[in-house]
């Protein structure tokens, strides 16, 4: 049996406190080739996901937020917002699903946020993510940037830790 308790929680926030790019996960899938793959991904705000979708192979994607408040957004093809959600347990905002060949992000908006992710498989590194091109790249000049523009275009304020 898999459990999810505060424990798990609490250990996985204070190694995304630790980690340089403010994101852990812990995996609960057997590994690259189980055709459901499942973890939880701790966050702190800043941390940056570059925008992706998932095709050929096509993939579909959900997020739970068990703790904190993350916003997920869909983009046109051209980097165009489409459509977001706050998700968020304190307000009855639990979940979304993200369809395959659709660009999207989370940004976490809350310190010590925690999502569980499913995902379908398997996961191959060389196929599993497609990068928007319009988007800066993890860990280039610019995200920050990028993040606080897709913020203020929500009307969400960017929090620091």
């Amino acid at each position: 049996m898999i459990k999810i308790n505060a424990y798990l929680l609490k250990e996985m926030m204070l190694k995304a406190h630790q980690s340089p790019r403010g994101r852990i996960n812990h995996n609960f899938h057997y590994g690259p080739g189980d055709p459901l793959q499942r973890m939880l991904n701790s966050m702190q705000p800043g941390t940056y996901l570059q925008p992706h979708k998932h095709e050929n192979p096509d993939k579909r994607e959900v997020f739970m937020a068990l703790t904190g408040k993350f916003v997920v957004i869909q983009f046109n093809d051209d980097g165009t917002i489409a459509d977001h959600m706050i998700l968020d347990p304190k307000n009855n905002e639990y979940a979304a699903e993200v369809a395959s060949r659709t660009y999207h992000t989370i940004i976490c908006i809350e310190p010590d946020s925690i999502i569980y992710e499913i995902k379908d498989g398997p996961y191959d590194p060389a196929d599993d993510k497609h990068f928007a091109l319009w988007a800066p790249k993890e860990g280039e000049a610019g995200c920050e940037d990028y993040l606080k523009s897709l913020l203020n275009k929500l009307g969400i304020p960017m929090v620091r830790l």
